[in-house]
């Protein structure tokens, strides 16, 4: 882990981490919007074929559609939206886990043991945590931590 967080230092960041995973969730939402309508589009003309298990991007010959055309670069475009708010997160070694959720881990040490502090979109502070080999299900409030009380 290149940086370690202390709880005030992750609660500073809730604001805008918040922003950034509504944005990433808002944009999922569309891109699987885009995706389908793609798909749709797709399969009315003649000759298409629509592989419905893929979730690739689709494939760039938009056989002379403007419309096709029109939802491939929105999708490249919000592709592109969402890699830089991913890349932001993790210039700031903060694990993005779930989208859907807003479900982020900061990396920390806790009595010389390695921890993640876990939040959430739409908690108030970060007031969980759980082991760097445990997921969301050994998630325990802060008060449970041993070790010392700081974290650093």
């Amino acid at each position: 882990m290149s940086r370690l967080y202390g709880i005030d230092d992750a609660n500073t960041l809730l604001p805008d981490l918040a922003a950034v995973v509504d944005r990433l969730r808002d944009q999922r939402a569309e891109l699987i919007g885009l995706r389908d309508a793609f798909r749709e589009r797709e399969g009315d003309l003649p000759g298409a074929v629509i592989d419905g298990g893929a979730t690739a991007l689709p494939d760039p010959d938009d056989r002379g559609d403007p419309e096709l055309r029109r939802i491939r670069l929105r999708i490249l475009g919000i592709v592109d939206q969402m890699q830089a708010d991913v890349a932001w997160l993790d210039e700031r070694a903060i694990a993005l886990r779930d989208i859907s959720t807003g479900l982020l881990d900061f990396p920390a040490r806790s009595g010389g043991r390695l921890v993640w502090l876990c939040w959430r979109s739409g908690e108030d502070e970060v007031a969980w945590w759980h082991g760097v080999d445990e997921g969301f299900a050994g998630r325990r409030p802060l008060a449970s931590l041993p070790g010392p009380t700081r974290i650093a």
